[in-house]
């Protein structure tokens, strides 16, 4: 087989590939080879492009006994890790005294490595979630069923503390739940008409019970005519009680929680008709560091307060979700000392 007519094979492959001969040095390469692994590649010996020990390992035995292998090769693009699953397939007649090549492809499958550590992360979090008050559930029973048998008082100490840990996973298992259809819904755009100053309303009304328990008043800052978007009302609803919610458990007690809702022809966010609702506590605000990954799931700039809260991780990741399926824009803003500002901002 000629170069001219190898050169073509291989530039027809729509990965980085290469070719090592029985000479062990790199024969011919396609052009996602040479951005892959550089320009001047051809000629040199394939232990000097390709040094990780599984790739040489693999090259080598493909030579030696000419069955297929795989591999990985680990590397970075400057922005993150990268891997790539190499495949070796051996090809006769052609290479040093016609005795037979290895063909090296390189396919990129960072994003499927990303994705399994991700769903690895997530079982774990939420494993360790589960545990914690389920060791509290079994402590307490064993309890019961031994020294607090007969002990009135303990009895319904424990009594009150197992039914809070059970709650607490009831929450969990609902906002597990929650996110499951949110993100599954992400991709499905909305198509109700919501009229956002009456959910404002309805929202403060049904969560003012809740206020007045932990001290904070609630105010509202609207429009008097309707403020109309496209979008899922129980969704909607359920953001703004997150984000009030949370304003509340995480402002100061006897303080004030703000919600403000304005009106934009061309907000500077979407960079068209806008509105947006922002919730604003007094409270002890959250350190800047934070910020970027408040609406991952499960991460807590306080996790001890989170969790004596009732929190759950979730809420934020949930808002961040439903905000996306609108096409809108999530804000945080906060230091510490000064309290914090979400703003959701929602095309009209």
């Amino acid at each position: 087989m000629s170069e001219e007519l190898i050169q073509g094979f291989l530039t027809a492959i729509p990965l980085p590939a290469v070719l090592v001969d029985q000479s062990e040095r790199l024969i011919a390469s396609n052009p996602d080879a040479h951005t892959f692994l550089g320009q001047q590649i051809v000629g040199r010996h394939f232990a000097t492009i390709l040094r990780q020990p599984l790739m040489l390992d693999a090259i080598e035995g493909c030579l030696r006994d000419r069955k297929p292998r795989e591999t990985k090769h680990l590397s970075n693009d400057g922005a993150q890790d990268t891997t790539y699953e190499v495949h070796c397939r051996y090809v006769p007649t052609i290479g040093a005294v016609m005795a037979g090549a290895v063909l090296i492809t390189f396919q990129d499958v960072t994003q499927v490595e990303q994705a399994g550590q991700m769903r690895r992360d997530f079982v774990a979090n939420v494993s360790h979630e589960l545990r914690t008050p389920l060791t509290a559930l079994m402590g307490f029973i064993e309890t019961l069923r031994g020294p607090a048998r007969d002990d009135a008082a303990a009895r319904d100490r424990f009594l009150s503390i197992m039914e809070g840990e059970a709650g607490r996973m009831n929450r969990l298992v609902g906002d597990l739940l929650s996110l499951s259809r949110v993100e599954g819904d992400e991709r499905v755009r909305p198509r109700d008409t919501v009229d956002v100053t009456a959910q404002l309303r309805s929202t403060l009304k049904s969560i003012q019970p809740v206020a007045e328990d932990a001290g904070v008043e609630l105010h509202l800052s609207a429009p008097d005519e309707p403020a109309h978007v496209t979008g899922d009302p129980d969704q909607l609803r359920q953001v703004f009680t997150n984000l009030i919610e949370n304003a509340i458990k995480y402002g100061n007690a006897g303080g004030v929680v703000d919600v403000v809702l304005t009106v934009s022809e061309r907000d500077p966010a979407l960079r068209a008709a806008a509105l947006r609702v922002q919730v604003i506590d007094k409270g002890a605000g959250i350190d800047p560091v934070h910020l970027p990954r408040l609406t991952e799931r499960f991460y807590r700039a306080d996790s001890h307060r989170s969790r004596e809260m009732g929190g759950t991780g979730l809420g934020l990741a949930i808002v961040k979700h439903i905000v996306n399926r609108h096409r809108g824009r999530l804000r945080v803003e906060s230091d510490l000392g000064q309290g914090a500002v979400f703003t959701v901002i929602l095309p009209m």
